[in-house]
């Protein structure tokens, strides 16, 4: 809010949560042109029209312009508000698309966020809230960011391309957050996991929980994966099945991996039992690739690095993603921070691929719109 409100420009329609995110919280103007300019479908698509518009109801006084044909598009944030919100998301995203970033903007509201979103809950893009809620939630808490009022909670299942999912999310408000330190990510200890299945056979969760265990159980013998077979109204509009499994370590880090079945009419038909496997190999590579945070989260963690105290933060990360990297790029830009990235080749104490030790010191951003109480 109090750094120089000079307006950043950029081209093209990649990185548009980013940009609109750090955007909100830096309060810095953006303007974006050449959205998708020389298809032959130019402009905003009606998930990114739909984050927008999400955008401007937890915010207050945003000023959004948005031209003809939705190809330019100029952003000047509001205050962060919060309070009680609906939101329908589009079905062409599930509503992780939606999640992720206000899990980056709910600490640092004016009233704590009570919100309801609905669309697509599990896809084969974007995060599912399954994987959110094992993940990103146990995150902001080493953050400092908990209480009774800070959960996630899947009220009922919507597949593509109907949708029909419905989820719940509220969040404390904190004025700062903590620094963190996590260099060491410890050993696997336990596997969790959740078949869900909608509208169709229950039998297929089954299905899928027996064949992910016939890898998995040659690693750890503690394994549990719950089957959820919603019925009726809460099953959503479209028929589909999927695995989200979440590895925990000693030291309280979590890793994910998950996978779901073709939408209803695209693509070939998937056997829950190749489902099952492969979901199951997705989770080893993201152990093998290893880290504090898993590859979902990793951008998560260096923003809140970012926003933290004063003080050092570090964390441990396997490989960065291409969007993560950007993300870095993205952070220098709107808040002027760099981080030391140290790469930590596997050797006898770390296992896996090739690490990366991350540090920064915070920029001390304080919530400024917080009310006192």
């Amino acid at each position: 809010m109090a750094t120089q409100a000079h307006s950043l420009s950029y081209a093209g329609c990649n990185f548009l949560r980013q940009r609109l995110v750090l955007s909100t919280l830096s309060g810095r103007p953006v303007k974006i042109r050449k959205i998708r300019a020389r298809d032959d479908n130019p402009g905003l698509r009606d998930f990114e029209a739909s984050f927008i518009r999400l955008l401007d109801k937890i915010t207050n006084g945003s000023r959004i312009e948005i031209n003809q044909t939705g190809t330019t598009l100029y952003y000047q944030p509001g205050l962060l508000y919060g309070g009680s919100v609906e939101h329908d998301c589009s079905v062409l995203r599930s509503i992780g698309y939606y999640l992720e970033s206000l899990l980056c903007l709910a600490p640092f509201m004016k009233h704590p966020l009570r919100i309801v979103l609905r669309g697509v809950t599990n896809d084969q893009v974007d995060p599912s809230v399954d994987v959110l809620k094992a993940t990103a939630i146990p995150l902001l808490k080493q953050f400092g960011i908990d209480g009774e009022s800070f959960e996630l909670k899947i009220v009922r299942r919507g597949m593509p391309p109907g949708g029909g999912g419905e989820v719940f999310f509220s969040c404390p408000v904190r004025k700062v957050l903590k620094p963190i330190q996590l260099t060491d990510p410890g050993k696997i200890k336990r596997i969790r996991g959740m078949a869900y299945s909608v509208r169709v056979s229950p039998q297929m969760a089954n299905r899928i929980v027996d064949s992910a265990r016939s890898i998995l159980n040659k690693f750890i013998p503690d394994i549990y994966i719950y089957t959820d077979h919603m019925k009726g109204v809460n099953s959503g509009k479209s028929p589909g099945f999927g695995l989200s499994l979440v590895a925990e370590t000693t030291n309280g880090t979590f890793l994910s991996a998950e996978l779901a079945s073709n939408p209803q009419g695209q693509g070939a038909a998937v056997l829950p039992e190749d489902l099952g496997r492969n979901c199951a190999k997705l989770l080893l590579e993201e152990i093998y690739r290893g880290g504090c945070v898993d590859s979902t989260n990793q951008s998560l963690a260096l923003l809140l690095m970012t926003l933290g105290q004063q003080d050092v933060s570090k964390v441990l990360l396997g490989p960065l993603s291409p969007y993560t990297i950007e993300f870095l790029r993205h952070l220098k830009s709107f808040f002027q921070i760099m981080f030391k990235i140290e790469t930590k080749p596997c050797g006898e104490e770390l296992k896996g691929g090739d690490k990366v030790l991350m540090t920064c010191v915070g920029i001390g951003f304080s919530n400024l719109s917080k009310t006192l109480k």
